[in-house]
């Protein structure tokens, strides 16, 4: 493993390049380091998404895909080397189980939007699904442990659920996409019931 930094203004990467953490050294524009980045917004972002109000259960749960996603970054920098292991997807497979059974069932499709907490969490996918991207072209060129690109697919996943938990902290519901075929279906349905 590489050494931990002990200085943060190096001047190395002056030239364009970045060291890896077997010490080798690549383009900042390498799919690598693109995948490294994307994973390292995800983590920032989700620190952004801790700063609101939310159940305990959750925010043990995103701390703890914090120092996942930390641990998936690291695998990242230092080709052939594990660290992120598969119980971490058993982790997101047990919430999304546990989250899922307390969520009404999606009759159309919701936008993006509701509490400050739900929108932010709805982000914080958006990075998951670009990261989990960016590690697929990665594993296209260069052989890659299977798990990260499982995890980030079922992170993104499970923060669609959790943005579903934030809008019901106090009450709140998803904000439903207005579908054109929706309305005229619901429009249907009303004429076509009998006079009280």
């Amino acid at each position: 493993m590489g050494n931990r930094l002990s200085q943060i203004a190096t001047r190395t990467g002056d030239d364009g390049t970045t060291g890896l953490g077997d010490n080798t050294r690549v383009p900042k524009d390498h799919l690598r380091v693109q995948a490294m980045g994307d994973v390292d917004e995800l983590n920032s972002s989700i620190g952004v998404l801790l700063c609101e109000p939310m159940p305990a259960a959750v925010r043990e749960l995103l701390i703890d895909v914090q120092h996942q996603l930390f641990n998936l970054g690291g695998e990242l920098s230092m080709p052939g080397y594990t660290l992120l292991k598969p119980e971490a997807l058993l982790q997101l497979d047990n919430a999304l189980a546990d989250h899922n059974a307390t969520l009404p069932r999606l009759a159309e499709f919701i936008l993006p939007a509701g509490t400050r907490g739900a929108s932010l969490a709805h982000v914080c996918r958006t990075v998951a699904r670009r990261a989990e991207r960016a590690v697929v072209a990665l594993g296209a060129t260069e052989e890659i442990n299977d798990t990260l690109r499982r995890y980030l697919n079922r992170l993104s996943d499970l923060l669609f659920v959790l943005a579903r938990v934030l809008n019901r902290v106090d009450g709140g519901d998803d904000v439903y996409w207005k579908s054109e075929r929706m309305a005229r279906a619901a429009a249907e349905s009303e004429s076509k019931e009998p006079n009280a």
